[in-house]
């Protein structure tokens, strides 16, 4: 029989779906169901938070949203983190969920996972939450989240479906089909003329990329040479340029001046970034501190009035914004040409000399990441919390566009980057996928490493072990607040690791390190790299 669960399951098939990250309970049996035969690969993470971390790192290495089939009540607590985490990097992520049945919803009389209000919970991290009450409502919400994730700002999304109406008969219902997704907004045409007017007669321009605007990297870096801008990304916009690029400003927040060389540009074109505080150190300057006029690009309405006022708010999409100013900015001509080596110097006075003001903590740990990208130039690079990729918000380029991305900035879990490495790994398996963590955070989600082992992946985590949470101690030593509950008891990782069938080396030194990674991945492994003993090879 065609019931409601398997037209789900349908749906999502016919609209590109060929993974779902769940772990299978008494009220999803059904989803389960209609999974058998369907092209749909599963993967079966060791909890809900790291089901929806895995769907995170699929999304953003694959364009397309992670799914997730999750059981009522502790199911979605245990995936809220995750979606939390989605939701403030404009993540795209399904999640499906079961909730109990018309007339125990609600109820408090103590049904098996009941949840006051578990929509009401899921909205705080989602775009949206919508409850399925009929086999007719699949198709229609299943499209607008679709519609979301391709041409609005993409965020997580959770579709709720009472146990008992998995089963409603719904053969009546229309075949299931791909949806045809809207085309992005483009920008008006007077909102373009006046960006045009702006950028056509600025002096001393700059652009910020976002990870709105990944899409866009390739005419990004056209643009920035026509006007003659130092292009400075955000954490999610590295890669738009190459680090060696020499308008690139790979540098977060104020080190070496970022706030300065937005104060003293005269157009600021920022693009697909929601100037979030933590993209800029807690140093964002006020408005009224940036004399520039402030061109601000991004798909989300309310996202154009958070952070700077804007000047020029163009609510469209980025890439179709570029691709229409290229157009309209034609090669100017040699008198009014923008003089590149003005603008380059502009770049290189904030971007050389960085590492050189780097506490020796991050100056190592940006060690680790040069050496990780030197030896495996193509690889995805997932972060944590740690030092390493603290000293990679501040000033690590990215290898590409959504090579390198981390769960540091904005909602700041920990955790995230070992299942988000496996999501990466099972959404692009043939390329070196590495998890940066610390060994405080690898705990939180330690299960995860046999859900690798099942998936088949080769994932390579490197653990940077300082023996305990060393960053939230620093901050309380400095505080004059005494260190409690940060030396914590840290387990030998090695017998724990060669129990879940990973393999384990430990090296203290850069040398060992390359040498280690000359050698392509044969399996899952974490590289231990002790903290002291990588400091003072580095003379640190």
């Amino acid at each position: 029989m065609r019931n409601l669960a398997k037209y789900l399951v349908e749906t999502l098939e016919a609209n590109g779906v060929d993974v779902v990250f769940g772990i299978p309970g008494v009220h999803t049996i059904e989803l389960y169901r209609a999974l058998d035969g369907a092209q749909i690969d599963h993967v079966t993470p060791r909890h809900e938070q790291g089901a929806g971390f895995m769907a995170d790192g699929y999304a953003r290495v694959t364009g397309k949203p992670g799914v997730c089939f999750i059981i009522t009540g502790p199911g979605m607590t245990n995936i809220a983190t995750a979606m939390g985490q989605a939701y403030g990097d404009s993540i795209p992520m399904l999640v499906i969920s079961t909730v109990n049945s018309v007339g125990e919803i609600g109820s408090g009389r103590g049904h098996l996972h009941e949840i006051k209000n578990q929509a009401a919970m899921a909205e705080t991290v989602s775009a949206f939450s919508h409850t399925i009450l009929d086999a007719s409502e699949v198709e229609p919400v299943l499209a607008r989240a679709f519609a979301l994730f391709s041409s609005a700002r993409p965020r997580p999304v959770h579709i709720q479906i009472p146990v008992g109406l998995l089963t409603q008969d719904a053969a009546d219902q229309p075949p299931a089909r791909r949806f045809n997704a809207p085309f992005p907004p483009a920008p008006s045409r007077a909102a373009l003329d006046h960006a045009v007017a702006a950028l056509s007669h600025a002096r001393a321009p700059m652009i910020i990329a976002g990870g709105g605007a990944q899409k866009a990297a390739k005419d990004i870096r056209t643009l920035a040479r026509r006007i003659g801008a130092p292009v400075h990304m955000t954490v999610n916009g590295r890669g738009i340029l190459p680090e060696t690029d020499p308008l690139a400003v790979p540098v977060c927040g104020d080190f070496k001046g970022v706030t300065d060389l937005m104060r003293g540009s005269d157009v600021i074109l920022a693009l697909g970034t929601e100037l979030g505080p933590t993209d800029f150190a807690d140093t964002l300057p006020a408005k009224t501190d940036v004399p520039a006029t402030l061109i601000r690009v991004d798909l989300d309405p309310e996202g154009l009035t958070r952070g700077l006022l804007p000047d020029l708010p163009i609510l469209a999409d980025v890439a179709e914004t570029v691709t229409a100013l290229l157009d309209a900015l034609p090669d100017l001509a040699p008198e009014r040409a923008p003089d590149l080596d003005v603008a380059a110097t502009r770049a290189a006075a904030i971007r050389d000399g960085v590492r050189d003001t780097l506490p020796p903590v991050l100056s190592a740990g940006l060690t680790l990441m040069d050496i990780v990208a030197q030896a495996c130039p193509d690889a995805i690079i997932v972060g944590d919390s740690c030092q390493p990729v603290y000293s990679g918000c501040i000033a690590f380029g990215g290898l590409a566009p959504g090579s390198w991305f981390c769960s540091a900035t904005g909602y700041g879990t920990l955790g995230y980057a070992l299942p988000a490495a496996i999501g990466a790994a099972i959404g692009q398996p043939h390329r070196p996928v590495f998890g940066l963590i610390g060994d405080g955070g690898l705990m939180f989600t330690i299960g995860e490493l046999a859900s690798a082992v099942e998936a088949g992946t080769k994932v390579r985590i490197i653990l940077w072990n300082n023996q305990g949470y060393e960053e939230i101690k620093r901050f309380m030593v400095d505080a004059g607040v005494p260190p409690l509950g940060v030396d914590i008891a840290v387990p030998q990782f090695g017998p724990i690791l060669a129990g879940f069938g990973w393999s384990h080396v430990q090296l203290s030194d850069p040398d060992s390190l390359r040498t280690h990674l000359a050698t392509p991945a044969t399996g899952n492994e974490v590289i231990e790299i002790d903290e002291a003993g990588f400091m003072r090879a580095l003379g640190l």
